[in-house]
């Protein structure tokens, strides 16, 4: 048996976890058929699970001995499915129970960055009583309204006019998704994201979306907004905003891979938005362009997420 041979099958019986519940469904189903054929080109034995198809303990009954875990949003970003995978004693991809359930709570986020000294944008918690005018005074315009545990930018208003009706507006629509909703001060500047792959950061991508808005559609289906990797900032800079992104993604326990979301301002300081554990691997997706500047094909930055399997523990 070949070196590669031998690697592929120490894997055993792969599944991929795509789609699920969440109000992601779509763009994990993207994702995870990327993985999945990039997964099976290389000789691994991997196959598709759709968790709102079959219970998630049927893996065990399936003969399945790992997980690539590509199910983005609730239920299988936010600890969810990991405590299964836990239970079940199958080794999985990415950040572990706490990690995952932390980083998609945008508010503790936020709480254990400041706390460590990671830069992250003045915020506040609202809710239907919250004073409006207070909140633009002291957050100033614009704004931003989001869903505390949603991803991909969904639920998520700006506001550039000091409305309190409109504020009121957005904020329903933020709470539709989920009824813990922060408003965050709007920086005006470079938008960056800045992947993590097995304690490495990857290069820059520095994202041009129409009119500054890279929400939902500009993200997965618009062939409108540019990226550049290499991000064309200066060699010293961006190497001071890595590092701190590997810092801010290990203070929050997460490993093995994930993408943090970073606003560069026109003084040169920056802010961390938030930290992503199971980012997206559609054709559109910032990991993988990343991971191509860095001269990993997407065969490889695969098989590079699934080797740090082999050494997880799971009881």
């Amino acid at each position: 048996m070949s070196g590669m041979e031998k690697e592929t099958t120490d894997f055993g019986k792969v599944a991929v976890l795509l789609g699920g519940h969440s109000a992601e469904r779509e763009v994990s189903l993207m994702s995870g058929r990327n993985v999945l054929s990039a997964l099976q080109a290389q000789g691994i034995d991997a196959r598709a699970f759709d968790p709102a198809e079959k219970p998630l303990w049927t893996l065990k009954d399936e003969g399945f001995t790992r997980v690539f875990n590509m199910l983005h949003g609730r239920g299988g970003e936010d600890g969810t499915v990991q405590a299964v995978l836990e239970t079940l004693g199958i080794p999985y991809t990415g950040s572990g129970v706490a990690a995952s359930a932390l980083a998609m709570d945008k508010w503790r986020t936020k709480m254990v960055w400041l706390t460590a000294g990671i830069p992250t944008p003045p915020y506040q918690v609202v809710d239907a009583r919250t004073d409006w005018t207070q909140l633009v005074d002291t957050l100033g315009l614009p704004l931003i309204l989001k869903p505390a545990h949603e991803g991909s930018s969904i639920g998520i208003v700006r506001i550039d006019h000091a409305d309190s009706r409109r504020l009121a507006e957005a904020y329903t629509e933020a709470a539709r998704h989920d009824p813990l909703v922060i408003a965050e001060a709007f920086i005006q500047g470079v938008e960056l994201t800045a992947a993590v792959v097995d304690g490495c950061t990857l290069p820059l991508v520095r994202i041009a979306a129409p009119d500054g808005n890279y929400d939902y559609e500009h993200k997965y289906f618009s062939d409108d907004t540019q990226y550049f990797c290499p991000s064309g900032l200066p060699e010293a800079l961006e190497e001071r905003i890595r590092t701190q992104a590997l810092a801010a993604f290990q203070v929050l326990g997460c490993c093995g891979w994930g993408r943090l979301d970073v606003m560069l301002r026109d003084d040169g300081q920056w802010f961390f938005l938030e930290a992503n554990t199971v980012p997206g691997m559609t054709a559109h997706s910032l990991v993988p362009m990343a991971a191509r500047a860095a001269g990993m094909s997407m065969e490889t930055l695969c098989l590079a997420i699934l080797k740090g399997t082999l050494s997880k523990y799971v009881a």
